[in-house]
């Protein structure tokens, strides 16, 4: 274990190298003294615009599709379709879901509170309602370049990212590659979610602290690393009749909860949303004060949590089976909408309607460098009385530790589609997979085993977020031009079956039938 210990740190030492190029790009150009110096613009980086303003731009452009297409969307997820060479629209929606519902719904909303206040929460919105916009276009053109491979469908970042950059391959492979990157340098990260999730579920009930050294750590380690291999392996389609079911388990479980404890907390709810509101533009001074700062969270922290615009979503829009590429761009959106506007929403109540950092029980300064330590404190603030603590606590944990689990099947299967990108053969998707479930999920647990966080594996996560969203931006906003066409279509010719050459592009998937 020390040699593993001691490898375990070189690693993390190598990575701390890489940190400050993700900085850069998160804050770039504050970097510059110029910039940063000019009032209100200048706390507020490129990547903040560029988020915002790509989803103001597609909002205008497509008549804000998100809201004029909402009930469309909902009915072609309830609408039984037979799935021929993909999956279905509802299983595709449950595979986004199953990354976009993850700890960011919980770590990520109080992270962005406790930095920036409860007017992140506000900027968490107008993301979500903007990034609908941008969600859609990039589902859509998934849709419209995706290709078959065997008896399945494979798209996303990659293959629209050829498509648009004159079919060259070598852009496919280089977004398939950064991709594949981002996947498993997440992958750590949802495991260390996994095994603090269970240690504090093992914690509400027993009242003691598990130690890493445990059995049952062990023995955690074993089964998540079976199970998810076990999934990984059978394919998309086994991917997906897992979360077709664990989805839906834990996001009714967990918005059970926190419905139930906001009814019983609903006179909280006035100063909830004055709370939002005011400090979305003027921030408490107990968290800088600065306007910047609690908009660059709010947006920060939405995009990790909905990842609109980053194009990390777009493989599962790509396998859908669809009569038009559009309506899997509404069911989308749709994902935004729930990841944000109602999950995050409530996790946001807990912490702001608790409101610990003015509680003088907590050392604020000291809990709130633990987002999850800061959420189940917030938690316990809500619960009327105290029998309940325990298992509210537990519940909970179980909802943080499915999110995390499903979070690992979607990184895995998204990165095994990318990789379809640079060759179709089962040999190298085979590896994709192993690479992910056989070698960065045991190096999560080991991580954990040994008493190591490698913090900056997180950071290095961060870098690679931003890295696709400077790679997917441009793309999207060039290929919009097939998806106000594409739009066009489904409104002139009433959702008949789409054909790629009425908008100029040729496919082998979209012909005439």
């Amino acid at each position: 274990m020390h040699a593993l210990t001691n490898a375990l740190k070189i690693i993390n030492a190598f990575f701390a190298n890489i940190v400050p190029i993700g900085d850069i790009l998160w804050t770039f150009p504050q970097n510059f003294s110029w910039y940063a110096n000019i009032p209100i613009i200048g706390s507020i980086p490129f990547a903040i615009y560029l988020l915002l303003g790509m989803g103001i731009y597609f909002s205008i452009r497509t008549k804000f599709v998100q809201f004029r297409y909402f009930k469309r969307g909902i009915q072609v997820l309830t609408k039984k379709k037979k799935d021929t060479t993909g999956v279905s629209p509802l299983a595709a929606f449950m595979l986004s879901a199953a990354m976009r519902v993850g700890p960011g719904n919980i770590i990520g909303v109080t992270g962005a509170i406790s930095l920036g206040g409860p007017g992140a929460m506000f900027w968490m919105w107008i993301s979500a309602l903007l990034g609908m916009a941008s969600s859609f276009v990039e589902a859509t053109l998934a849709q419209i370049f995706k290709e078959k491979d065997g008896d399945e469908y494979v798209g996303g970042l990659p293959y629209y990212g050829q498509k648009l950059a004159g079919n060259k391959k070598g852009v496919g492979i280089a977004l398939a590659i950064l991709f594949i990157i981002y996947a498993m340098l997440s992958i750590p990260i949802q495991t260390f979610h996994v095994f603090t999730a269970a240690g504090t579920a093992i914690a509400s009930v027993t009242g003691v602290s598990t130690d890493r050294t445990s059995p049952l750590y062990y023995a955690l380690a074993i089964i998540l690393i079976i199970g998810i291999a076990i999934a990984v392996f059978g394919g998309i389609k086994r991917v997906t009749a897992v979360t077709d079911r664990m989805v839906p388990v834990m996001a009714v479980l967990y918005a059970t909860v926190i419905v139930g404890l906001f009814i019983a907390n609903i006179h909280l709810f006035p100063a909830f949303i004055q709370a939002v509101v005011i400090g979305a533009f003027k921030p408490d001074a107990i968290f800088g004060g600065a306007f910047g700062t609690v908009l660059a969270q709010g947006i920060k922290r939405g995009l990790l949590s909905n990842e609109a615009g980053q194009g990390t979503i777009t493989m599962s829009a790509a396998i859908s089976e669809q009569d038009h590429p559009v309506e899997q761009g509404f069911v989308q959106s749709i994902g935004v909408f729930l990841d944000t506007i109602i999950i995050c929403t409530l996790s946001g109540f807990i912490v702001c309607g608790a409101h610990i950092w003015t509680n003088s029980a907590y050392n604020w300064e000291v809990l709130k460098d633990s987002k999850i330590d800061v959420f189940l404190s917030s938690l316990k603030e809500m619960i009327p009385g105290t029998a309940a603590d325990g298992a509210v606590s537990l519940f909970i944990c179980i909802c943080y530790g499915l999110f995390a689990f499903t979070s690992l099947l979607g990184l895995v299967s998204f990165a095994s589609i990318a990789g379809t990108r640079i060759t179709k053969s089962k040999a190298f998707t085979n590896f994709v997979r192993a690479l992910g479930a056989l070698i960065f999920v045991p190096l999560g647990t080991l991580c954990v085993l040994a008493g190591l966080e490698l913090d900056n594996i997180w950071y290095v996560s961060d870098l690679i977020n931003i890295a696709l969203v400077f790679a997917n931006a441009p793309i999207i906003l060039y290929g919009g031009k097939y998806v106000y066409r594409a739009l066009k279509d489904y409104v002139d010719n009433d959702g008949k079956r789409f054909v790629a050459k009425n908008i100029g592009v040729e496919s082998d998937i979209w012909k005439d039938e």
